[in-house]
């Protein structure tokens, strides 16, 4: 079938991929490469985790504002990580286990990472850049607007459906690319 040119002009094209996502990560359970790019023109929470936390408990929260606003295209990112207080010592395996098992998170999230000091991933440089804050604890969140601006970021103390999250994944929700 060929397509007219008129018709090819009308059909909507991908977002383009802001820099904050132009990164590969290896997906948590299989260890796949996984492009951040496919999350672009969608509203982006990044949040490092670790499963021996005091806050661990929030990826329920996390989980729910995941479930409540996704098909209005809100994408959580888990980020495993051992800098803050060596709480998540596990495998990946042991990691998906306890997310996927005893959390039921159903968010994309990756293999265990650096998000602090001088060797933090490229995609945590990059947050620490927009917004001159950087983790200081396990579940600490930024706010990606689908633009690629970094709109917010919450200390590990905010809740995953505290006001202050939920509205500002509300106004981003609301604004287009």
């Amino acid at each position: 079938m060929v397509v007219a040119p008129a018709a090819l002009a009308q059909q909507p094209s991908a977002p383009t991929c802001p820099p904050i996502l132009q990164h590969r990560f290896d997906r948590l359970q299989d260890e796949a490469p996984q492009d951040l790019c496919q999350f672009a023109g969608k509203v982006v929470l990044v949040v490092n985790t670790a499963s021996y936390c005091g806050f661990t408990h929030q990826y329920e929260g996390l989980e729910k504002l995941f479930a409540r606003y996704r098909q209005q295209g809100l994408v959580v990112l888990g980020f495993p990580s051992n800098d803050f207080g060596q709480q998540e010592p596990g495998s990946s395996k042991e990691i998906a286990d306890l997310c996927f098992n005893t959390y039921a998170v159903r968010f994309p999230m990756f293999s265990k990472t650096v998000v602090a000091g001088p060797g933090r991933n490229p995609l945590y440089a990059g947050l620490l850049q927009a917004t001159g804050v950087a983790p200081r604890w396990n579940f600490h969140k930024y706010l990606i607007a689908r633009d690629g601006t970094v709109t917010a970021q919450f200390a590990s103390q905010v809740e995953p459906l505290s006001a202050p999250i939920v509205q500002a994944v509300e106004q981003a929700l609301r604004s287009r690319p």
